[in-house]
């Protein structure tokens, strides 16, 4: 069974609800405490939840980055593991460098919370196979600072080739074009803002945050 490591800071609050979209969907999960040094042996995949690591101080997920696990996250990484970080996970993954970009405060300023339409902008990754390019999908969003930004030649780059996977249908949030998720260089580390693991079963407002997961659970099949 394909086996997911969900990483835990002190803050993390949608650890659980991140593991429950995983089982369902067919994965096995263990959690991994931030002061771990170490990962298990046996994972297939590196998962960073959403919540408030660290209460968000200094820049979200700034601490989080700095946690006695990240050099093993580096390395999972470096070898060619595949990561996916949401809403603060995302956050996380762009103070370590795995990711480009930055997300600040919401234009506004306020905390957003509300099921949110969504673009499908690549649909040929690991993470998006089971969706079709220009499909409209409804994630829930919950976030204070999930205004993504990057230089001009970074947003070219992630245009250019392939990189941006969502886009916001109407941008929530001042994100530089209507930005929501975005794959590194060699395609295996995604952060996204919105939250597939709160929309994948009949009891949430909208499943399809499930295709996500059985993406990802088909390329290691």
């Amino acid at each position: 069974m394909t086996k997911v490591g969900i990483i835990i800071f002190p803050g993390s609050n949608c650890d659980r609800d991140l593991a429950e979209g995983l089982v369902s969907t067919g994965f096995s999960v263990e959690f991994i405490w931030h002061k771990n040094i170490e990962l298990p042996n046996n994972l297939d995949i590196l998962a960073i939840p959403g919540g408030f690591s660290f209460g968000d101080y200094l820049r979200c997920g700034a601490i989080a980055a700095k946690s006695p696990i990240t050099d093993a996250v580096l390395r999972f990484a470096k070898g060619g593991g595949y990561l996916i970080g949401i809403c603060n996970g995302f956050q996380v993954l762009c103070e370590t460098g795995l990711l480009p970009g930055a997300l600040v405060g919401n234009v506004g300023l306020k905390f957003i919370c509300r099921q949110e339409s969504l673009l499908v902008e690549n649909s040929n990754s690991i993470f998006t196979s089971k969706y079709y390019f220009g499909e409209k999908i409804q994630i829930p969003i919950a976030h204070h600072d999930g205004n993504y930004i990057a230089d001009t030649e970074t947003i070219a780059e992630l245009e250019g080739n392939g990189r941006v996977v969502f886009k916001y249908l109407e941008n929530p949030n001042g994100s530089i074009n209507n930005i929501a998720g975005v794959l590194s260089r060699n395609r295996r580390v995604l952060g996204m803002m919105p939250h597939p693991e709160r929309a994948v079963n009949k009891i949430h407002k909208s499943n399809d945050g499930r295709s996500l997961f059985l993406s990802l659970l088909e390329s290691f099949r």
